[in-house]
């Protein structure tokens, strides 16, 4: 199991994840911009289309995700995530729902999403962003 930060931007998430990039050293493994999406998958503002949905830079033994914001509760401070990727499914559904009890609040469901595996959103009851993932 590991746990991971994730950034969201205001827009300039490229262009940090390229700054972290060459500070770091590191490799850009994952690039996907919103419009990247199936159609159906979910809906986003038409000025979204060339942000980055998500992005994922790799260096030393670790990884940085990050995003642009398309929402309008964003603020410099309350902008990052901690993303929990499991080990399995089992494990992922058990974490997510301790995370859940006592006043957690679904952002999105833990559910099958389309870039694979399950994934949902839920901010506990410390007022903390979590990401909770497994893969297939």
């Amino acid at each position: 199991m590991k746990l991971n930060a994730y950034i969201a931007f205001k827009g300039d998430c490229e262009k940090a994840i390229h700054f972290y990039k060459d500070v770091f050293d590191g490799e850009i493994t994952e690039f996907m911009r919103y419009s990247d999406a199936p159609e159906d998958a979910f809906k986003y503002p038409d000025t979204a289309k060339d942000l980055v949905m998500h992005a994922t830079l790799v260096f030393n033994d670790c990884r940085l995700f990050a995003s642009d914001n398309i929402g309008d509760q964003m603020t410099i401070g309350n902008n990052f995530s901690l993303s929990f990727n499991a080990d399995d499914e089992a494990q992922a559904q058990s974490v997510f729902s301790s995370l859940q009890d006592k006043g957690g609040q679904i952002i999105m469901p833990f559910e099958t999403v389309f870039w694979g595996g399950k994934f949902g959103m839920l901010v506990d009851c410390f007022g903390i962003q979590w990401m909770v993932s497994c893969n297939e």
